[in-house]
């Protein structure tokens, strides 16, 4: 049997799904902020969930095309955070979160584009 081979967008992506998912839980248990962790949630989750539908894509324009929509998620989750973070809503976990979502955006353009080069 084959061992599976290690996929750093997947594994980063589910990892940050998950602090996303522990992040807007806090949210809207201690804050009782509901509107903008609905929106957190739904495009930090959707950035893996694009990745891992990526990998079943049809073509490889299809494969692109998945990940350019991970892309603007993470681009969309990273206002997100920033906006939590600016209206002081919480300040301990955001910054982390940011610098996640902005490796996985780095991490998504580098396929992106070297996918398109091929």
């Amino acid at each position: 049997m084959k061992a599976k081979k290690s996929n750093p967008l997947l594994e980063k992506s589910y990892d940050f799904a998950l602090a996303i998912v522990q992040f807007t839980r806090i949210l809207q248990l201690e804050k009782k902020e509901y509107v903008l962790s609905k929106q957190l949630l739904r495009s930090g989750t959707a950035i893996g969930a694009l990745s891992e539908e990526a990998q079943q894509a049809e073509s490889k324009p299809d494969f692109i095309h998945k990940l350019a929509i991970a892309n603007k998620e993470a681009h969309e989750t990273h206002y997100w955070l920033r906006l939590i973070r600016d209206s002081e809503l919480e300040s301990n976990q955001v910054d982390v979160l940011i610098e996640r979502s902005e490796e996985l955006k780095r991490l998504l353009v580098s396929i992106i584009k070297s996918s398109k080069s091929k």
